[in-house]
């Protein structure tokens, strides 16, 4: 089963409790991440999963009454929350979204589901090892084998802080699919990491109708409005 799993939690450093931030007046931010991936065609079922702290009850409200699954487990190591939560579900293949990213694009996603082969890959990625695609759109896939493998030998903070870290720094280079962007844009960015990144996202989502919305779309509203980019051009990307 392929299953998408969305951490989320309330605890950002640079923009604390941004998951729950309106965007349209109606919706908040982590409305927009499940339904733009709920929009899917290759995905069995989407989790989010979040944890355990009280602060981020919140949070399963939200998923509840949007009658999504969910898991709550370990703040501080997420890689056991991702571990945990796919072997609950059973997913043999995972797709990882964050809850930072309300504008990832369904396509996308099921683009880099269909060039993974579980077969010839244990890990993919639009952004690894380079990034062609815009901040904002990143999806990663991986084998729940793979997954269990980095729960049970990853031993560093990091490691553990950051699902991904250990499989990529420790798969064999052809075990790993990048999936590139015909043309390198990854000097645009519409995840939310700031109040100004925010400001952009209520902005396009005002000015794109249809649903979902596409990285297409926004290309299309950039070339038409070009300054839109100037909301959040002057925010650095956290490493």
């Amino acid at each position: 089963m392929i299953g998408c799993i969305i951490q989320a939690r309330l605890g950002s450093e640079r923009l604390p409790g941004k998951v729950l931030m309106d965007v349209d007046g109606q919706h908040p931010l982590l409305y927009y991440v499940i339904t733009q991936v709920t929009n899917c065609k290759k995905i069995d079922k989407v989790v989010v999963a979040t944890t355990n702290l009280e602060q981020d009850n919140a949070i399963v409200k939200l998923v509840r009454n949007m009658n999504i699954d969910f898991f709550r487990g370990s703040s501080e190591d997420v890689l056991d929350r991702y571990y945990q939560c796919a072997k609950k579900f059973g997913f043999s293949i995972i797709v990882r979204v964050t809850a930072d990213c309300p504008l990832v694009d369904p396509e996308i996603v099921d683009a880099v589901i269909t060039k993974f082969n579980s077969d010839t890959y244990v890990y993919g990625s639009n952004v690894f090892p380079q990034r062609t695609f815009p901040y904002g759109t990143e999806v990663e896939i991986f084998t729940f084998s793979a997954l269990e493998n980095a729960w049970k030998n990853a031993k560093l903070q990091p490691e553990r802080e950051h699902v991904t870290f250990f499989i990529r720094n420790n798969a064999d280079k052809e075990k790993i699919l990048s999936y590139e962007h015909i043309s390198n844009i990854s000097h645009l960015r519409w995840t939310v990491d700031t109040k100004e990144d925010l400001e952009l996202v209520r902005e396009i989502i005002s000015k794109i109708k249809k649903r979902p919305i596409l990285m297409k779309d926004i290309l299309s509203l950039i070339s038409k409005e070009p300054q839109i980019v100037n909301i959040n051009k002057n925010v650095k990307q956290k490493t």
